[in-house]
């Protein structure tokens, strides 16, 4: 957090008349395609999505109209008491020794903001300068004194910063700052909590994938802090904490495999039923002033991070901070950026007064993409896939309950109007103008109008767009499959299963097995059962698969949740190649390749692989001779190594370096054949 206190499936061509465009805007670009897929659907978007944080030292925490400004912007969960101060804070007596406590910000005044915005409360317990004890009586006068029913409740905050990894800002009185410590206290936090509420919900803070330290073992440790965390208190917990200051304002494209390498931890290490638990993003904010954090290209970054995030499942996503106090005064984009990360203007003035905020309560760009993201995408609502082929424009889409189906745009282009083609896979709108909600650079305010056509619209630069659809004919097909699962995974094959279908007006007679590809699907088979089994996969790959029903007439159901699997290498193979990560300082790692020949004896030989991700590199490499064209890495025996009999081995090791989460390689080629793991 910081540290101030103050601190396409096909494309359509349409006509300038039918995308609603006026003329004087056509030369501005060629039209942007973007395809949005009902088929290929993400998650359910949850009750408490929409998130910010509340600080004890905000003097205006607990105003009315706080609450009422956070509620207009569709805030639906407040997370107390705000940071690092959650570590040296305690309730009872409403102190945090070595920090500032604003009057009017006590818990009891921090509920009350709570239930009149309509939200939901999450409280950092102290673990820092706190006890098990200190927690549980917090519980018990939350929940049994007062009934308030909070409850989300996370064990510390940022508790890795303590020093142990060599950077010290979070406090902690514990003389052992490692993550088996911090993991025994949190087993103890969750027994005493839950003693006294065992309907809560216990969270444990873990470092997030390609952020520092996740990955880095310190000197001592059984391993990395996630890995001695969810080991140790994994079967006691039942949300993970992750906080996300990209820093910049183009890693959205980094969500995705940062989610799911957070859930592969999960699996590998929390033990039987990890499935229950939840991620939540606790703090999140761009992270970037110099790019705008007050001003609107912070506030595309929100947008299309909050719409990312909760797509991908994550069932809260809580910006930093409501207020947060002036810092430095930039201009960004025509207007004045005042270094501030929360979403309302504190009316803060610079040290030497030159210089100060607008009035209290001003909504900041952000507190407009949450906003909008809370009319695009409501609770109940299903995240299905959307994507343009301009680089400089994001979609995103989510169907409604009641057929609508809404669709946000966000161009993140300075200068330049594009008019983007819509195009509909599984999904036909109603004729006549849809609803159109716009945010635009310097703007105060969502405009709404009913204008245009379903097939496309003009977006303005550095501009928020949501279009809501209303369907062509009422829904009228079965209810969707539920949860998919996969097992029998093989190199090349999966079984997948799932919970039938409720039927509708007529029987379901089928059901469809569709693969994702960005926004575009693939139908796998289908089968009138409710197991598929998938064949010709490719060894070590991810997956993404939907499954839908159809009905005797032909109607359709929503698709399913998201299932992702990964492949496996060979069982069998004339070859084996194991990677190992010898060590990792969270931008890069030593890995080595163990390299078994199980076929024919060879006198020189090439081991092949490829990068997953086009942010990951090769640094250096030894006992071999490595060249990377691409993304593919070559790796071409020494004079000393390459005569490999049946059954022989030898090891190979390089430097990988990465700017986002890091996705190993898991296919690797040894003369041309694809090898087994060993």
């Amino acid at each position: 957090m910081p540290r101030t206190l103050l601190r396409a499936a096909s494309a359509i061509v349409l006509t300038l008349a039918a995308l609603n465009i006026p003329a004087a805007h056509a030369q501005d670009a060629a039209p942007v395609e973007v395809t949005v897929n009902t088929r290929a659907a993400l998650a359910a978007v949850p009750e408490t999505g929409i998130g910010t944080n509340h600080a004890i030292w905000d003097t205006h925490l607990g105003s009315d109209q706080t609450a009422d400004l956070l509620k207009e912007a569709g805030v639906k969960l407040l997370r107390y008491p705000g940071g690092s101060y959650s570590d040296i804070y305690h309730w009872a007596d409403h102190t945090a020794p070595g920090g500032y406590v604003a009057p009017n910000t006590d818990f009891d005044t921090y509920m009350a903001g709570v239930r009149r915005t309509g939200a939901k409360a999450m409280v950092t317990a102290n673990y820092g300068t706190g006890t098990a004890e200190e927690a549980a009586a917090w519980v018990r006068y939350a929940n049994v004194t007062k009934g308030y029913g909070v409850k989300y409740w996370e064990i510390g905050n940022e508790n890795y910063g303590n020093g142990h990894y060599g950077a010290a800002w979070e406090a902690d009185d514990h003389p052992d700052k490692s993550p088996a410590e911090y993991a025994r206290h949190v087993v103890a936090y969750a027994d005493a909590m839950k003693a006294v509420d065992p309907t809560i919900k216990i969270g444990a803070v873990l470092t997030t994938p390609a952020n520092w330290p996740d990955a880095i073992v310190a000197e001592g440790d059984a391993g990395s802090w996630n890995q001695v965390v969810l080991s140790a208190a994994g079967s006691k917990i039942d949300f993970v904490v992750l906080h996300w200051y990209p820093g910049a304002l183009d890693r959205t494209g980094h969500v995705p495999d940062m989610v799911q390498l957070a859930r592969e931890q999960i699996a590998r290490y929390a033990g039987p039923g990890a499935e229950r638990i939840g991620i939540a993003m606790t703090e999140f904010n761009t992270g970037s002033s110099s790019n705008g954090t007050n001003t609107q290209p912070g506030a595309l970054a929100a947008a299309d991070a909050y719409a990312t995030l909760l797509a991908n499942g994550v069932f809260t996503v809580d910006w930093w901070n409501v207020r947060n106090g002036i810092g430095a005064v930039t201009e960004v984009e025509g207007h004045t950026d005042y270094g501030d990360f929360g979403l309302l203007s504190s009316a803060a003035c610079t040290s030497d007064g030159s210089v100060c905020e607008p009035a209290l309560n001003t909504p900041f760009a952000p507190y407009y993409a949450l906003q909008m993201v809370s009319r695009f995408a409501r609770p109940g609502d299903q995240f299905v896939r959307a994507a343009a082929d301009q680089p400089a424009v994001s979609a995103h889409a989510a169907r409604r309950p009641n057929g609508e189906l809404a669709v946000m745009l966000i161009n993140t282009s300075r200068d330049t109007s594009y008019a983007a083609a819509l195009d509909y896979e599984g999904y036909t709108p109603a004729a006549g103008a849809p609803t159109v909600l716009t945010h635009t650079n310097g703007a105060t305010a969502i405009t709404t109008e009913t204008a245009g056509t379903p097939a496309g619209r003009l977006l303005p630069p550095l501009s928020l767009t949501t279009i809501v659809l209303r369907p062509a004919a009422p829904p009228s097909g079965p209810g969707a499959p539920g949860q998919p699962a996969a097992t029998a995974v093989t190199d090349t094959t999966a079984t997948i299963t799932w919970p039938r279908a409720t039927p509708g007006a007529r029987p379901v007679a089928k059901y469809e097995i569709h693969r994702q590809h960005g926004a575009v699907t693939e139908q796998l088979g289908e089968t009138g059962g409710t197991s598929f089994t998938a064949a010709n996969l490719r060894p070590g790959t991810r997956y993404t698969v939907n499954v839908i029903a159809r009905d005797s007439g032909g109607g359709l159901s929503w698709s399913s949740p998201p299932l992702t699997f990964t492949t496996k290498a060979p069982a069998t193979s004339s070859c084996t190649a194991k990677l190992t990560v010898q060590s990792d300082w969270a931008s890069g790692y030593v890995g080595s390749i163990e390299i078994t020949n199980t076929g024919a004896p060879v006198n020189g030989w090439t081991l092949n692989f490829a990068w997953p991700r086009a942010w990951q590199s090769l640094g250096s490499g030894w006992s071999a001779t490595w060249t990377q064209n691409g993304q593919d890495v070559k790796a071409v025996s020494e004079p000393g190594n390459g005569a490999l009999g049946t059954g022989a081995t030898t090891t190979i090791g390089f430097v990988g370096n990465y700017t986002g989460p890091n996705v190993l390689p898991s296919v690797f080629t040894f003369n041309g054949r694809v090898c087994g793991t060993g």
